[in-house]
């Protein structure tokens, strides 16, 4: 099946919502497990005990686990392993952004389903220009995966790029024209995504691109179900909305951390 194909069925069975697995330093100190390997190991463990097979989409925050070098970057390599294959679908938040030769080795990292870090879908910057992110696209074509393009981010400084004119349209009009172009005649939805985030307030930029939806920014960063609804509209249905904090406060126990996730789906379900 298509990234697109997974991400509606996944959807439909888990409800829309995707937990963001973000070990910061203040949280794992939260958590009283101590920002160390160590406690990132039991961070990462009680996440996949907690999501696995649990919610439709989970989203590890690449950065937080790298800090801790090559021992860091094994846990995430053996958290992807946990939660894939358990009905969850795993997006690696890493939002690369090369070309060439170098974007291919990273789609090849990332989406090679072969690959010691293979994941569903990855995040990836086209701020090279869009034709750079054309690696990520091949290499996820042939592996039935997912590539998420930043078109519409939510931090402060974001509109000086995203809001630009390019002629007849915004440097975000035609990031998403051209997800759009790519998502042609695809069913049920293709897998070319976007990232939009929940705290852009409005947008005149036409979403309906065919393809997921990525929204981080939802939860403890001021995105509400009511905002989510009004920015979306009709294309609510192709939207992943990501939490991350919000969620992972219950920890670090995994009943609460998935009772604080079942919460937050809930008010999220399709309608």
């Amino acid at each position: 099946m298509s990234f697109g194909s997974r991400m509606r069925a996944a959807a439909d069975a888990y409800g829309p919502l995707c937990v963001g697995i973000d070990p910061h330093a203040s949280l794992l100190e939260a958590w009283g497990v101590g920002d160390s390997l160590d406690g990132l190991e039991r961070f990462a463990d009680a996440c996949v005990q907690a999501f696995a097979g649990r919610v439709g989409f989970v989203k590890p925050q690449s950065a937080f686990f790298e800090r801790f070098g090559a021992r860091g970057v094994a846990v995430l390599e053996r958290t992807i392993a946990g939660l894939r294959h358990t009905g969850s679908l795993v997006i690696l938040d890493v939002k690369r952004g090369d070309i060439g030769s170098t974007a291919a080795a990273y789609a090849q990292a990332y989406l090679d389903d072969d690959a010691p870090m293979a994941v569903d879908a990855v995040t990836v910057s086209p701020y090279l220009g869009l034709r750079s992110v054309d690696p990520f696209f091949e290499v996820a074509e042939k592996n039935d995966a997912g590539v998420f393009v930043l078109a519409l981010t939510s931090n402060p400084d974001a509109p000086t790029v995203q809001h630009a004119s390019t002629g007849e349209q915004t440097v975000a009009g035609a990031v998403l024209a051209d997800l759009a172009r790519r998502n042609t005649g695809a069913a049920p939805l293709g897998s070319a995504g976007a990232v939009v985030g929940a705290t852009i307030g409005q947008t005149s930029e036409d979403l309906a691109i065919n393809g997921p939806l990525l929204v981080p920014g939802f939860g403890a960063q001021g995105g509400t179900t009511d905002d989510l609804r009004r920015l979306f509209g009709d294309v609510w249905p192709q939207v992943i909305a990501s939490s991350s904090r919000g969620i992972l406060a219950a920890g670090p126990d995994p009943a609460a951390l998935r009772a604080s996730a079942e919460r937050v789906n809930a008010e999220l379900v399709y309608s």
